[in-house]
């Protein structure tokens, strides 16, 4: 997920993609502590997507406290 698409959500998705997210991480870290993965780089892509995401978020946040 680019960067890009990230800044279109709103807050509620940027949750609810981060819960997503970490959960599809747990399950192919497990998956691939039992058989290999074909794509092991898939691991380090989930984890900058879910960083990526949190950034925006917090981001947000300093946004609102600052106008308010």
């Amino acid at each position: 997920m680019k960067s890009t698409e990230i800044r279109e959500l709103s807050i509620k998705e940027i949750l609810e993609r981060i819960d997503n997210e970490k959960t599809t991480l747990v399950r192919m870290k497990l998956n691939h502590a039992i058989t290999p993965l074909d794509n092991p780089n898939k691991l380090s892509e989930m984890r900058k997507t879910i960083a990526r995401l949190i950034t925006e978020l917090r981001q947000r946040e300093l946004n609102d406290k600052n106008n308010s």
